[in-house]
């Protein structure tokens, strides 16, 4: 109001405390606030979200390698996030201890031989942690048995799926079943019971994955890829062929069906009486090498 401006002065002062003091309520109230947000948020997650969140998002796992795999996964993803920490901490750590605070050029330290030895043997130590446990699991999710319940001949072909069923079926040697583009292959497997896989290809490699098996293997003409496991869970899973093989890779799918060992029989009979025995090949010639006819692939 005067020329000194002294009400003036009195009134901002009291704003200043007023808004002040209603900071600190602010912050009193936005831990509380965050607080809600945050179990809001997490109550949102369904159980089945919080499980894929456990698994760190590998499907349910439905055969007996899942357990091997899933440890060997999110061990892997634990050992990086340690390591990831760690660097960065002594990144952070040197970014700020050693920042620059004149013009004066730092002590130069030429040898540092227990830090020589620190970042000689880590890596060596780490790298033995992994490999051990890589090769542990690795057993485990590769290991064959000496009679498995069923075998089943995986033909991958440009651009569908055919299987060859090994069972003894109303006296006939072995059934088959194979897909289209149009309509994709069906693979029925029993559960509860061993099913060895030999995975063959005519033309181009491909790969053989059923992401819930938790397992992949590449079918590579000619030679026959093998694998083993026992499917644990009943239902419809999806598989894929994940390796690029050509104009119509995308579309070259096929479903799982697991089923009771009754249903699988049932199945096979159904294709018996279809006249599907013996084998398919899965396409012209599909069990020998383009480019020479005669040379059958490995079995």
């Amino acid at each position: 109001m005067g020329s000194n401006g002294t009400p003036g002065v009195e009134r901002a002062a009291g704003l200043e405390k007023t808004a002040a003091a209603a900071r600190p309520a602010k912050r009193r109230l936005l831990v509380p606030a965050a607080v809600v947000v945050g179990t809001l948020l997490l109550t949102g997650c369904s159980s089945q979200t919080n499980e894929q969140w456990k698994r760190l998002g590998l499907p349910e796992g439905a055969s007996d390698r899942t357990e091997a795999m899933k440890s060997l996964w999110i061990g892997a993803w634990i050992a990086a996030l340690i390591i990831g920490v760690m660097v960065w901490g002594l990144i952070l750590f040197a970014v700020v201890r050693y920042r620059k605070r004149n013009e004066d050029a730092p002590r130069q330290t030429r040898y540092n031989l227990p830090l020589e030895v620190l970042y000689t043997l880590a890596p060596f130590a780490i790298i033995g942690v992994l490999f051990f446990y890589t090769v542990e699991h690795g057993n485990e999710i590769t290991k064959m048995s000496d009679n498995p319940s069923h075998t089943i001949n995986v033909v991958g072909q440009q651009w569908q799926w055919t299987f060859n069923y090994k069972d003894t079926v109303d006296g006939q040697e072995g059934v088959w079943e194979t897909g289209t583009l149009d309509k994709p292959a069906e693979l029925w497997l029993p559960q509860g019971e061993s099913v060895h896989f030999d995975l063959t290809s005519p033309d181009v490699i491909h790969s053989f994955w059923v992401p819930s098996f938790y397992f992949k293997l590449d079918v590579i003409p000619g030679r026959t890829n093998k694998l083993e496991l026992t499917p644990t869970k009943t239902g419809t899973f999806a598989g894929k062929c994940a390796e690029l093989c050509g104009l119509y890779h995308s579309r070259m799918v096929f479903t799982v069906k697991v089923v009771t060992p009754d249903e699988y029989k049932a199945h096979l009979e159904d294709l018996a009486r279809r006249g599907q025995t013996g084998a398919a090949t899965g396409g012209q010639d599909a069990t020998t090498i383009p480019g020479h006819p005669g040379k059958e692939g490995e079995k």
